[in-house]
């Protein structure tokens, strides 16, 4: 069943490429004048030769001189521009020139019309037939527009969000190192050994960023190894504190959007500083059946920290959630006495 719809789609998008695309121009041109040929082609004649033959090739190009005229000319300089009333005489003009035309050319060759056959035509079933030549002229053109704006529209669309996930990433980064340089400024003058072993680790960290957060995906084992390094460095800052990371299923190959997960350990870090008790971060990580399934759980200070900072990094990565994972991630925070958690699952 799979099979069958992937040919349906490809053949759907083939048919619209065709349609659409400027490079398949010439093969639209030809299947509008083998298909009009044909039609002639194949209708009974009403004339004895040659003038059967000539009376075709006037209709040929009545066809011909409708149908473009109407796509490259009218259309676009009065239809588009929603001159509906000047669109709406050329149609008037070009029914009663065609049907002008047609009667000309019956009496010019009536002297050759074949027993039993009858030129005659009435003007409202003339109309008719160029009426439906003309609106279906007019539809390829107005659907070729409609297509050319709506990918228009994707675009602009999808270049405003990449330009908005850029500017997110960008607002993380320096909002990280702006945290981890000041805690390496407090320990320089408490302890200049453990102020060097930070900003080593913070060179590697910031490795990480400049080279890989570039990207759009990144190994999920990567991301996890960055974290696993802010963790180590937090460890050296404080020697009351403790991490945990734990990782089940099918982890490798897996790829995320880069910098997904720092927002949310770095703010369970900031918050569970405790001067006088052990505090700790746990994270979980597990795919199963094509879902990413993370948590991180910090431990609360007893007495709560007045914190002076605005929530940047994780309102940041809510919007990111929403442009990357409209509707394929389910976030839950959970703010308890003693904890504070957040779940975090995304369909790969």
């Amino acid at each position: 069943m799979n099979k069958t719809l992937h040919k349906q789609t490809m053949g759907a998008n083939w048919m619209l490429q065709l349609i659409i695309e400027k490079k398949y121009r010439i093969f639209r041109h030809l299947i509008l004048i083998v298909f009009s040929i044909l039609v002639l082609y194949y209708s009974p004649p009403e004339y004895a030769e040659p003038a059967e033959t000539y009376s075709r090739m006037v209709t040929f190009f009545q066809i011909l001189l409708l149908a473009y005229g109407n796509m490259y000319f009218f259309v676009p300089k009065f239809l588009f521009k929603k001159k509906y009333l000047s669109y709406g005489v050329f149609v008037l003009a070009g029914m009663t020139i065609s049907f002008f035309i047609h009667e000309v050319s019956s009496c010019y060759f009536k002297s050759h019309l074949l027993p039993y056959e009858d030129d005659s035509i009435s003007f409202f079933t003339f109309s008719f037939m160029i009426m439906v030549l003309i609106i279906a002229s007019a539809a390829v053109k107005l659907f070729q527009q409609w297509i050319s704006d709506a990918q228009l529209i994707h675009d602009l669309e999808l270049a405003k969000t990449n330009a908005e996930l850029e500017q997110l990433k960008n607002q993380i980064n320096p909002h990280f190192l702006f945290n981890m340089l000041n805690n390496a400024n407090v320990l320089i003058e408490d302890d200049p050994k453990k102020a060097s072993q930070v900003l080593m680790k913070l060179s590697d960290l910031l490795r990480y960023q400049l080279y890989d957060s570039s990207r759009d995906k990144v190994l999920l084992t990567s991301e996890i190894h960055f974290l696993e390094d802010f963790l180590n460095l937090e460890k050296v800052r404080r020697d009351n504190f403790n991490f945990l990371i734990s990782k089940e299923g099918e982890l490798s190959g897996v790829q995320v959007p880069p910098l997904l997960f720092i927002s949310f350990v770095e703010n369970a870090v900031k918050h569970n500083n405790d001067s006088a008790k052990s505090s700790y971060v746990n994270l979980f990580f597990d795919v199963r059946h094509n879902e990413l399934f993370f948590k991180c759980i910090n431990s609360k200070p007893t007495i709560k920290a007045v914190s002076k900072s605005g929530g940047l990094g994780l309102a940041n990565i809510k919007r990111r959630l929403e442009l990357l994972f409209p509707s394929s991630h389910n976030l839950k925070i959970e703010d308890n006495s003693e904890t504070y958690s957040v779940t975090l699952t995304l369909k790969l």
